[in-house]
């Protein structure tokens, strides 16, 4: 147990003490303030763009010109020529030109570069406003009338549960909340996997690579090396975790009081973040982050060198991205697709999927339970088949790529147990 342990504190150490394990934490929190600094300094400094006008409707051109926006503002012109002159001396960001035929409102854009989506958005509603006062006029209906019309309708959403007697009680609705939790989890499992796939890989590649193996192997067992090498990963990846949970902590209590804090907080409850949901993704992430590392650490011990380990973690890449895409993408079209209640239960992909059929409320505590069961299952299983060929892999050097590897290392194995 000693041998293990020392392996295990080896690896974490050399991986801790790096300099690119600082910045692995602190890149995420750059990339934050980074993106909120340059959110704020473009809402201070941004230009107003100027949209010239050419109506045959005066009344149109005075409607515009009294709409006034953060993004964009309107100005009568006379001409087109006149819009054209301005535009080409830049008086003008771009000039549209409005011609109204049987009740129907045509707008025409002209400019040198995009005005972005959003303000062409913000125009054609603007457009369409005016084409439904056009015909109510004409229709005698009054612009009272039409605000009455033009309101939207409410819409909201109750969750419901039924108790023992068949009764219907009205709950809270935490799926907002719980999407953001499941996405951003989503996308943290993706970097963390990717990241310490490439790390356990290498670890293991390179000694092998260095022909060191067999002296290591001289003096411990290949089992005590699989379990120390990937223990010692699990921890920097776990103590990366806890110090992200630490600051983030810290930055609550710091940053609390702010107003898009309070904002963000003003609907949420505790048990939106502390309720089971949470405890079934950490439960996910982290089965998810140890599956995949034991997978990469069997393509690792496959390959001949260092240099060939980003070849060899292929599979983990593919399965790792295939999962991530596949909850997103099918989740905003439909969360209940037979194809995420499918996958939802299948190893490797249930980490990314299962939490966010729980955060859409079309998976039930139950099903989730089998999920994690089938996926401890299937981990201890691929740890066990790892842990027992990695030592047929490690001595095997073979020119033939991973699955010439893995059938030499395999042929090994069995003739060892003969």
């Amino acid at each position: 147990m000693r041998k293990f342990w020392i392996i295990a504190k080896d690896v974490y150490w050399k991986n801790v003490k790096t300099f690119s394990f600082l910045i692995m934490i602190l890149v995420p929190f750059f990339t934050m303030g980074i993106s909120y600094v340059a959110s704020t300094f473009a809402q201070r400094t941004g230009e107003i763009n100027r949209i010239g006008i050419v109506a045959d409707n005066e009344e149109i051109s005075q409607y515009l010109e009294q709409i006034k926006s953060d993004d964009f503002e309107f100005e009568a012109v006379e001409t087109e020529q006149a819009g054209e002159e301005k535009l080409a001396d830049e008086q003008l960001d771009a000039y549209m030109i409005i011609s109204t035929e049987n009740n129907t409102v045509s707008g025409e854009l002209f400019s040198e570069n995009s005005l972005g989506q959003v303000t062409q958005v913000i125009i054609q509603q603007q457009l369409n406003g005016i084409q439904s006062m056009i015909r109510a006029t004409n229709l005698g209906v009054t612009p009272e009338e039409v605000a009455q019309l033009s309101q939207q309708a409410t819409f909201t959403r109750q969750k419901v549960s039924f108790d023992e007697n068949g009764e219907m009680m009205i709950g809270e609705d935490h799926s907002r909340v719980q999407n953001i939790v499941s996405s951003i989890v989503s996308v943290f499992l993706l970097l963390i996997i990717m990241t310490y796939s490439q790390i356990i890989a290498q670890e293991i590649a390179s000694e092998k690579g260095t022909r060191i193996m067999e002296v290591i192997l001289s003096s411990t067992t290949a089992q005590k090396h699989f379990y120390g090498k990937l223990t010692g990963i699990l921890l920097v990846a776990l103590t990366q975790m806890g110090l992200y949970a630490i600051i983030f902590g810290f930055g609550y209590t710091q940053f609390k009081d702010m107003e898009i804090v309070q904002m963000f907080l003003a609907d949420v409850s505790l048990e939106m973040f502390f309720g089971p949901f949470l405890w079934y993704v950490l439960l996910f992430m982290i089965l998810g982050i140890l599956i995949y590392s034991i997978l990469a650490a069997l393509c690792g011990s496959l390959v001949n060198k260092a240099e060939d380990t980003a070849k060899a973690i292929v599979p983990v890449t593919y399965l790792s991205i295939g999962g991530y895409g596949l909850g997103v993408m099918l989740a905003v079209i439909d969360p209940s697709n037979i194809v995420l209640r499918i996958t939802s239960y299948i190893p490797f992909l249930s980490s990314y999927i299962m939490p966010i059929r729980l955060a859409n409320e079309t998976a039930q505590n139950m099903e989730a339970w089998i999920s994690l069961i089938i996926l401890l299952v299937a981990t201890l299983g691929l740890m066990f088949f790892s842990a027992t060929m990695y030592k047929s892999n490690v001595l095997v050097y073979s020119e033939g790529g991973i699955w010439s590897s893995l059938k030499q290392s395999i042929s090994i194995m069995r003739n060892e147990k003969k």
